[in-house]
């Protein structure tokens, strides 16, 4: 999400590097790269028209503060527009009024509206709602059968609807059927027909349904991955039905971003969540603010903490902390930090949301270096390859025990060795970190991340030492000096 963008972003604002001060001519040089790397990314035309203008008139009516840099002030006016451009706060779900509340999901078909009414309810019923899903969508085939799978998951209730049923029907039944006591709902997800806005009897349909059942919220869901088109066509659902928020899904794919800046300045309707992955439960409130972040390659550090706060339980941490202070951090607790890792996402994407590392991963592309996520995999299969004692004790891993959890990983004795040694290295620093003030760990990162395996040391984020090859190691080279035999003098 956002990377092209990102990347013509910050080659701007290294231009601005070399000025002493902010003037006409680099102010327009600088935006005219601005301009084209938002129309690159699919942003709407007049949107980034009225955007530039903005930050051009903000550039010139300000005087460089002092202390700041020309490319830094440019930089927080960019972020400041960019900001207001995507909303200014987070838009949160209104339902208040009748009970139940309803939220009905429209769209084209395919965007992923089923998807979301099940990542929905999720969210809500974690805020101690009581979601109804209803599915109403009686023309694509399995639609209905597909809710009532997620409902299953979810364990929740789902209505029985029927493909013979009209959707208006089906509407007014839930409404019904929710306020029975064994169901007892206070929101009902309404899962609509996906439709062309220009098949007029089936927007129809989603007017007759709106006047049944009067809803709090329509949510238009929209695909990240169509840019532009998604924005036409969230205009015209507008126009017809009064959208109050959008849902953008599939934005961990190869997203422009174009849709997510231009939806609220040509429909007016607040983006209220994104869809970052296929499970249940991964969709995100959308913060304007922290998107902006991500843009300018600030990082997003707080969605990362929620992330981390909502999967780690808080004793399990600290009883890991005085592990760690102890050095009796063992393999077993290693283990256990590297599947937490995993239920944050991607190591790319936490990468991304760390300021100053959101180019790791590409610097370990171009070095050639063993991608995370199949380092992070080797030494999961390594570990789950040693007994229970192997694990809490690596001192009896002598080299027959090794070589037979090399075979059971599938890796060489040497990469055993090497991840039995990489983690001695990391529990000796851990227990020199530990053991400052109080006993705190050092405010880098949360100790979540300890359980990252030797990136190679790029980025400054490798628990372990880098083991440097004696071309860029000074004790290395003094070695190898010393073992170099002396010429004879002539």
């Amino acid at each position: 999400m956002f990377e092209s963008l990102s990347d013509r972003l910050a080659d701007v604002f290294r231009s601005f590097r070399g000025s002493a001060r902010l003037t006409e001519e680099n102010v327009r040089e600088g935006l005219r790269e601005v301009r084209l790397a938002l129309l690159e990314a699919d942003v709407n035309f007049t949107v980034v028209r009225d955007f530039v203008e903005r930050v051009r008139e903000a550039c010139l009516g300000q005087d460089v503060l002092k202390g700041i840099s020309p490319a830094q002030q440019v930089m927080k006016i960019v972020h400041d527009e960019l900001v207001s451009l995507l909303g200014a706060e987070a838009a949160t779900l209104k339902l208040q009024g009748a009970s139940p509340a309803v939220i009905m999901l429209v769209g084209l078909q395919g965007s992923g509206k089923t998807t979301s009414a099940g990542k929905i309810a999720h969210m809500l019923r974690k805020q101690k709602m009581r979601p109804y899903l209803v599915p109403a969508d009686v023309y694509r085939p399995a639609a209905i059968e597909q809710l009532n799978v997620l409902a299953k998951q979810l364990e929740m209730p789902c209505f029985p609807s029927t493909a013979d049923m009209k959707p208006v029907d089906i509407a007014r039944a839930a409404m019904a059927e929710g306020h029975k006591p064994d169901v007892q709902a206070s929101v009902l997800l309404l899962d609509t027909a996906g439709r062309l806005h220009v098949d007029e009897p089936l927007m129809e349909e989603l007017s007759a349904i709106k006047a049944a059942v009067n809803p709090q919220e329509i949510l238009f869901v929209a695909d990240a991955m169509t840019g532009q088109d998604a924005v036409t066509v969230a205009q015209a659902f507008n126009e017809r039905l009064g959208i109050t928020g959008v849902v953008l899904t599939k934005m961990d794919g190869d997203a422009r971003g174009g849709a997510a800046l231009s939806i609220r300045a040509v429909t007016g309707a607040p983006v209220k969540f994104v869809g970052i992955g296929e499970k249940l439960t991964e969709l995100e409130i959308f913060h304007p603010d922290r998107i902006a972040g991500r843009i300018l390659g600030m990082g997003d550090v707080l969605t990362l903490v929620e992330k981390a706060q909502s999967t780690i339980n808080a004793e399990e941490a600290e009883a890991l902390a005085r592990k760690m202070q102890k050095a009796s951090f063992d393999l077993e607790d290693f283990r256990t930090q590297m599947r937490r890792i995993k239920k944050l996402g991607s190591l790319d994407s936490i990468l991304k949301m760390i300021p100053g590392l959101g180019g790791v991963r590409e610097k370990l592309t171009q070095a050639g270096g063993t991608m995370p996520e199949k380092e992070l995999a080797r030494t999961e299969a390594v570990i789950n390859s040693m007994t229970p004692a192997e694990r809490r004790n690596p001192d009896l891993l002598n080299g027959s025990r090794r070589a037979r959890i090399a075979r059971g990983a599938g890796v060489t004795v040497a990469v055993v060795n090497q991840t039995v040694r990489q983690f001695d290295q990391m529990r000796k620093m851990m227990k020199s970190m530990m053991s400052g003030k109080n006993g705190a760990m050092p405010k880098k990162l949360p100790a979540v991340f300890s359980g990252i395996p030797d990136m190679g040391g790029i980025g400054g984020i490798s628990p372990f030492p880098q083991e440097r090859s004696s071309g860029s190691n000074p004790s290395a080279k003094k070695r190898k000096k010393r073992e170099r035999p002396k010429r004879k003098k002539k």
